[in-house]
């Protein structure tokens, strides 16, 4: 991790950005304190939400019965 002061942040933005994107850590300083760091941002995963569908989909009751005899295609001889 390094730190650097607002000038150079200010200066060195892209650069800092492309090592926080590595996952390097930039504190950075004013007059020699830190007072921010520049991380990396983790994409947020979406919780799930279960029953969300309730009352939109809808299966049939025979849903799982064999086809039509029709239906199949039959392999040639």
């Amino acid at each position: 991790m390094s730190t650097v002061n607002i000038f150079q942040a200010k200066t060195q933005l892209s650069k800092l950005v492309e090592l926080a994107e590595q996952g390097q850590d930039t504190i950075i300083a004013r007059a020699g304190k830190p007072v921010a760091r520049l991380t990396k941002l983790e994409p947020q995963k979406k919780a799930i939400r279960y029953g969300s569908l309730k009352g939109k989909v809808w299966i049939a009751d025979d849903f799982d019965a064999p086809l039509p005899e029709d239906f199949l295609i039959k392999p040639e001889a």
